[in-house]
């Protein structure tokens, strides 16, 4: 028989199924489980809620992971469910078939919460939110072995997660050394992911449909590609057809990714490395218009109180790119951070349109792709926004 696990108490009754419980609803146990230590958790009357993590340092105290009292959370139960996130992708998807770059675990949307998997080619890339995810993370490579024979694994957590979840986790290579890059497809075009060496989990697959879609409209027209990154957007449509394609990014290290991209590609898109506020400025006062403009910018911000301090910067880089579409043009905008919501960010383009004096007419609202997906009654794993307008004027 197993030992039984540590029961946390609630302070009151439980009538919720999202899977975060905050520090303030839990009662402090007498013996304090480790930070990411399975638990058994009960309300204020003594009900069973769930079976989870517990984490006494941070704002998240209790992830639950399973409902049912007779299922236990163990190697098997990652199994699991890893084995149907992966059937989502490969046997309901058919992601095989489009790209070998996708994600594998989409934290609370695959009931993984605190998780994070994406697969570039043979390289799998584990990133940690949580301490009971990192904990237990040799069980969580016993499962994805199961799946990708022979894969290397590359795994991290950001700074700011250990801080607040507690734990301390240096990058770490299966096959030792430094991690290589990965080649991978995507519709046909080729990226290189490095993870090590790149932002986040090293290639943006959310972005994958968004990408297809829009560049089935940019053969013989000129495309501006701001907060271009790795040149995603800007190496499909150099591949797609366009007459003339420009990247712009602030930073000099993704341009130099964005460059090698385009050459996998056999394409020669222009990439400048430029702050995009003073570049638009100046293109604007030139005259200058394109057909096609892209905005993907980073997340702006991790804290609620920050949230109207972003909507500000997203105003005012979207008037300024809306600035310079031609009229009848394509604008593609887009916001990864998930404090703003798609209403937030529908109407901060509505304005940003009034003070560029041009009229936005909406012809798609999208997300992330389907390997992203969230659950009904938890929505923070829907973070990605796209919105893609003609501009009249």
């Amino acid at each position: 028989m197993n030992a039984p696990l540590p029961t946390v108490r609630l302070k009151s009754a439980w009538r919720s199924s999202h899977p975060w419980i905050f520090q303030k609803l839990v009662e402090k146990p007498a013996q304090k489980p480790r930070p990411g230590e399975i638990v058994d958790v009960i309300d204020v009357d003594g009900r069973w809620i769930g079976r989870g993590f517990y984490n006494g340092h941070s704002r998240i105290a209790v992830r639950i992971l399973e409902t049912d009292p007779e299922v236990a959370v163990d190697a098997a139960w990652f199994a699991r469910r890893i084995g149907r996130a992966v059937e989502l992708r490969r046997q309901v998807l058919g992601l095989d078939q489009v790209s070998d770059a996708w994600r594998v675990v989409h934290a609370e949307g695959d009931g993984l919460t605190g998780l994070v998997v994406d697969r570039y080619a043979d390289l799998l890339v584990v990133e940690f939110f949580s301490a009971g995810m990192w904990r237990h993370r040799e069980w969580i490579y016993a499962a994805l072995r199961q799946h990708f024979p022979g894969a290397r694994i590359y795994s991290f957590a950001e700074e700011h997660v250990q801080k607040q979840e507690s734990f301390d986790f240096r990058p770490t290579y299966s096959e030792g050394g430094a991690c290589e890059p990965a080649v991978i497809t995507e519709h046909g075009i080729r990226f290189r992911a490095d993870p090590a060496g790149a932002h986040k989990t090293g290639f943006f697959a959310d972005q994958r449909e968004n990408r297809q879609w829009l560049s089935q409209h940019v053969a013989g027209k000129r495309v501006l590609d701001l907060c271009c990154n790795t040149g995603g957007f800007a190496v499909y449509a150099a591949v797609r057809g366009a007459a003339e394609v420009t990247g712009i990014d602030i930073d000099g290290d993704v341009i130099e990714i964005a460059r090698g991209n385009a050459r996998l590609n056999n394409v020669r898109p222009r990439f400048v490395q430029a702050d995009i506020f003073p570049w638009l400025r100046e293109a604007a006062t030139r005259g200058e218009q394109y057909d096609v403009v892209v905005l993907d910018p980073a997340k702006m911000t991790r804290d609620r109180d920050q949230v109207i301090a972003a909507l500000k910067k997203y105003l005012d880089m979207n008037k300024l790119a809306l600035g310079v579409v031609r009229p009848g043009g394509l604008f593609a905008t887009f916001s990864c951070t998930g404090l703003v919501s798609e209403e937030q960010f529908l109407d901060m383009l509505r304005r940003a349109a009034f003070y560029a004096g041009r009229t936005v007419q909406v012809v798609r609202v999208a997300g992330a792709g389907p390997d992203h997906p969230f659950l009904a009654h938890v929505p923070e794993s829907r973070y990605l926004k796209a919105v893609f307008c003609r501009v009249l004027d």
